[in-house]
């Protein structure tokens, strides 16, 4: 309407959508995905061999050899196999393809979870802790399964750092009306940007392993670590470290995405969750819960093979994937 303002520009900052703002993909990502979607590809000269033959692979666990076929509910065997040994060598810890389901991103993962987890009615209903700010995916998904948010603020004088006492706070007034059993964490912080340290992740557990909650660890910003003196540490490396009796009956679930980082590929609607020390029976709930929505979209369970799998030294394709 012509009113004058006090900037110049407005940067969209509401969601991470890094393609969308300028942010180039991935070559090696791409050819292996367009290989298998476009398999007349694997004769062009100009696409190096280890993309081949990742697509090839691909290809061979595919039902009628066909990225147009559904897969597996919880996603291509060869992907979870894929994704439990990335896991491994991020933490150093044994993963198990059986306790990795892939999913339409990670928020579709983080339904599924909350789903598996919300029950009750009035007292009885679950109530799950989130952090504020947040990322508005809880408030909307425990709005849409009618569970309680239970909020607990973040520290902004202190980098938006997670505050012990400022859970037990949330935990206590939440007691008062519902069942809590869930606390979700978002390391690295979305949207507030914090990296939590070793330190305040232990706290974090021991405090889940005395209150008997269960453990959601949405990961997803975890390649985009970039202040000096910071690392990221998963909560799945940190509880093993801790050993028993943590390792052996905290509930864990954890989560990761192709959507952000420097594969950036949100479009392509890819991600898994890990789940830690869940009852067996719980878990096949979980298989049960999946299969409802078939699959998810196997361009995606390929692209995010490439993530977790990407080409080593001496491979055609690693220096331009560097």
């Amino acid at each position: 309407q012509g009113v004058p303002k006090p900037f110049t520009e407005v940067i969209k900052a509401n969601i991470g959508d890094a393609h969308a703002m300028g942010q180039k993909p991935i070559t090696f990502l791409r050819q292996v995905t367009a290989l298998c979607l476009c398999p007349e590809l694997l004769t062009q000269p100009s696409i190096p061999e280890d993309a081949k033959d990742r697509a090839r692979r691909l290809l061979a666990a595919c039902g009628g050899q066909s990225a147009g076929s559904y897969s597996a509910s919880p996603g291509i065997e060869l992907v979870r196999r894929d994704v439990a040994r990335f896991l491994q060598r991020r933490d150093g810890v044994p993963a198990e393809p059986q306790d990795i389901f892939l999913a339409t991103g990670a928020s579709d993962a983080i339904v599924s979870i909350l789903k598996l987890l919300v029950s009750g009615e009035g007292p009885s209903r679950t109530g799950v802790l989130v952090p504020v700010p947040q990322y508005p995916l809880y408030s909307a998904a425990l709005a849409e399964l009618s569970a309680v948010q239970l909020d607990y603020y973040l520290d902004e004088e202190r980098c938006w750092a997670l505050d012990l006492a400022e859970l037990r706070r949330a935990l206590a007034e939440g007691r008062r009306h519902c069942c809590p059993r869930v606390l979700c964490i978002i390391n690295p912080g979305n949207p507030t940007g914090q990296v939590q340290s070793r330190q305040c992740i232990e706290d974090v557990i021991k405090f889940a392993f005395e209150e008997k909650l269960f453990l959601m660890a949405d990961e997803v910003y975890q390649d985009n670590i970039y202040a000096e003196g910071l690392a990221f540490h998963s909560f799945k490396k940190v509880l093993f470290e801790m050993g028993p009796p943590y390792s052996e009956e905290v509930e864990l679930a954890s989560f990761h995405s192709v959507s952000k980082g420097f594969m950036g590929e949100c479009g392509f609607r890819s991600g898994f969750v890990e789940v830690v020390n869940m009852d067996p029976e719980v878990q096949q709930e979980l298989t049960k819960l999946v299969s409802v929505r078939l699959c998810p979209p196997v361009p995606g369970q390929i692209l995010l093979d490439a993530v977790v799998d990407p080409p080593q030294p001496g491979d055609p394709s690693y220096e331009l994937f560097m």
